[in-house]
C-alpha cells in the first residue's frame, strides 16, 4: 500500500523545487510551489444533485423524535467514532457506533449528531456534523494522508449528505468549539470520540449520560419495519454462507478452520458489509470452547463442527446462527443422541417465544430439556427439579439460551435488568435461541467417549403479534434433515 508520509519518490524529492518535508496535523508543510499549483485545478464537477434519500432516512427520522421527547430541554451529542489504530500507521476497518447509526442512517467516520433544544424546550434541532469535502485549494486533497480524498477516496458533501440523511449538515471540525461554548444540559454517548468528550468535560455527568445510553439500548429493543426487512436479509445471507461451507469441508479437511473461516468471510463481504462478529469454526473438541475465534486446528473426518457465524449487512443488522454438523456428512450414535437433546431443548425454548411471555421463559424451558437428558443419561442423580433449583446442569449447559440481536450481535446490552431479562416479550423483539451441550475434553465427570463433544443449535427468532417466526428457518435442523441438507448440498 502506498505510503501517506511520502508524496514523492526518491527522483522525484532530489528534483524538487521544496521537497516533502515531515507531516504536521496531518498535512505536510512544504511542496514546489509548481506542483501545488497545479494540484489545484483540472479537476471535474463530480457533486451529485437529486439524491434520494436512504432507505432508513424515515424509521431514523421517528427514532430522533422518540428520543427529543424523552429527554426535553437537554442538548444530546451523539458521535459515530473515528479510526482505531490496528498497529503503527494503520488502522482497522470503520465500524460507526450503534448509536449514532440508529438515530441517523450514516456510517461515516468522526460524524456527530447533536440534537439542540428548541427555545422554550418544544422539541429538538437535529444537526449532522461530518467532514466535508477535501480542500482543493489548500493541498488537502492530496497532502492529508488520513482524510485527503486522494488517498481515502470521495465522501459524500455536506450537501449530498443532507438530501441522503434527510439532515442539515455542518462541517465537522467545527463542533469541539462550538461544544465548549454550549450552555444548559448535554448528554453524550461516552467512549466513542474523545474529542467530543474532552469538549464537554465540564459539561456533562457519567450518571446523565448513563441515562442516555440505557434509553437508546432500550429503545432498539422492538424493532421497526426497516430493521425486520435486514435482518431477514443478513439471515438470508448466513444461510448461504453455511452452505457455502458445506461445499468446501473437503478443502478444510486438507487445511484447517481458517478455510471455513475464509469461506464464509467471502459470502459475508460480497452479499453484506462484513461478519458481525468473529466466526466461530470449531471442529472437534474445540466446539466446546464457547468463544473459539483462533479458527486454527484440524478439521477431521468423524469430528462434529460447531459454526457460529452472521453476516453483517451494509446498514449494519447482524444475523447470529448456528449449526452443528458432523464433519463427515453423517452424525454417530452418540453424537447423534446429544444433537437430538440439544433440538429438542431449542424446539421447547422457541415455543416459549410469544408475546405476552416472560423473556427467561425460552431459557428456563430449553435448560429443564437439557436437565432431563443429563439426568436420563446418569451423568446427574435426579431428580430434575433439584439438578435445575442448584443449577447443576450448566456444567455442561454453560450460558444462556439467548440474547436480543439488531445493530449489535448481542443487542441492547446496556438495557436494565427490569428492562431485559425481567422483562416481558412484545411483537417486534428479535432475539437467538441457543442451547447447547458442551463436555470438556478433560472432563473426568463423563463417560470418556463424550470428552470433546460439543453441540450448539441456535436461530434467530423474531416475535409476532401471534406467535414468532423463525428467521433462519432455512437451515435445516434435525439431525436427519441436517445429513440430508449437507448431502444435496454437496453434490449441488
Amino acid at each position: 500500500m502506498g505510503n501517506p508520509d511520502t508524496v514523492l519518490d526518491d527522483a522525484d524529492e532530489a528534483s524538487a523545487e521544496k521537497p516533502v518535508k515531515q507531516r504536521k496535523n496531518g498535512l505536510y508543510m512544504s511542496v514546489s510551489d509548481e506542483l501545488a499549483e497545479n494540484m489545484k485545478s483540472g479537476w471535474a464537477d463530480t457533486e451529485l444533485r437529486d439524491l434520494e434519500p436512504v432507505a432508513q432516512a424515515p424509521y431514523a427520522a421517528a427514532r430522533r423524535a422518540a428520543l427529543s421527547a424523552r429527554f426535553p430541554g437537554d442538548r444530546l451529542v451523539i458521535p459515530a467514532g473515528g479510526l482505531k489504530t490496528r498497529s503503527n500507521d494503520t488502522e482497522y476497518s470503520f465500524r460507526a457506533s450503534t448509536e449514532y447509526a440508529y438515530l441517523t442512517g450514516d456510517q461515516t467516520e468522526d460524524g456527530v449528531l447533536v440534537l439542540e433544544p428548541e427555545s422554550g424546550g418544544d422539541g429538538h434541532r437535529a444537526t449532522i456534523y461530518l467532514t466535508p469535502r477535501s480542500n482543493r485549494e489548500n493541498g488537502e486533497f492530496w497532502l492529508d494522508g488520513r482524510q485527503g480524498e486522494l488517498w481515502v477516496g470521495r465522501r459524500h458533501s455536506l450537501a449530498e449528505a443532507e438530501q441522503l440523511l434527510g439532515l442539515p449538515a455542518k462541517d465537522v471540525r467545527e463542533l469541539a468549539g462550538a461544544l465548549r461554548e454550549a450552555t444548559g444540559p448535554v448528554r453524550t454517548v461516552r467512549g466513542h470520540d474523545a474529542s467530543i468528550e474532552a469538549a464537554l468535560a465540564d459539561k456533562v455527568t457519567a450518571e446523565r449520560d448513563d441515562e442516555l445510553r440505557v434509553y437508546l439500548s432500550e429503545a432498539r429493543a422492538v424493532k421497526d419495519e426497516f430493521e425486520i426487512g435486514e435482518l431477514q436479509k443478513a439471515v438470508d445471507a448466513t444461510v448461504r454462507g453455511f452452505e457455502d461451507v458445506v461445499r468446501i469441508l473437503d478443502k478444510a479437511e486438507a487445511t484447517s478452520e481458517r478455510y471455513i473461516e475464509g469461506t464464509f468471510f467471502l459470502r459475508a463481504r460480497v452479499e453484506g458489509n462484513d461478519i458481525g462478529y468473529g466466526s466461530i469454526c470449531a471442529a472437534g473438541p474445540h466446539a466446546t470452547t464457547l468463544h473459539w475465534v483462533r479458527n486454527d486446528g484440524d478439521v477431521r473426518p468423524g469430528d462434529l463442527l460447531l459454526l457460529d457465524a452472521g453476516v453483517e449487512t451494509h446498514t449494519l443488522y447482524t444475523a447470529d446462527v448456528t449449526r452443528t454438523l458432523p464433519i463427515n456428512g453423517r452424525f454417530d450414535a452418540l453424537q447423534r443422541k446429544i444433537y437430538d437433546a440439544v433440538y429438542e431443548s431449542q424446539e421447547a425454548g422457541i415455543a416459549a417465544v410469544k408475546p405476552g411471555a416472560k423473556y427467561r421463559d425460552f431459557h428456563d424451558a430449553s435448560q429443564r430439556v437439557l436437565a432431563e437428558r443429563l439426568v436420563e443419561w446418569g451423568l446427574l442423580d435426579g431428580p430434575v427439579e433439584r439438578v435445575l433449583e442448584l443449577g447443576l446442569q450448566r456444567r455442561w449447559t454453560l450460558h444462556g439460551t439467548g440474547h436480543m440481536l439488531g445493530l449489535d450481535v448481542h443487542d441492547c446490552a446496556a438495557a436494565r435488568t427490569e428492562a431485559y431479562v425481567d422483562g416481558t416479550l412484545e411483537p417486534g423483539m428479535c432475539l437467538t435461541v441457543e442451547p447447547g451441550l458442551y463436555f470438556q475434553a478433560d472432563d473426568l465427570t463423563v463417560p470418556e467417549e463424550y470428552r470433546g463433544i460439543g453441540v450448539r443449535i441456535e436461530d434467530d427468532i423474531l416475535v409476532t403479534e401471534d406467535g414468532n417466526r423463525n428467521l433462519s428457518a432455512g437451515l435445516p435442523r434435525t439431525s436427519d434433515d441436517v445429513e440430508a441438507w449437507m448431502a444435496a448440498t454437496k453434490q449441488g
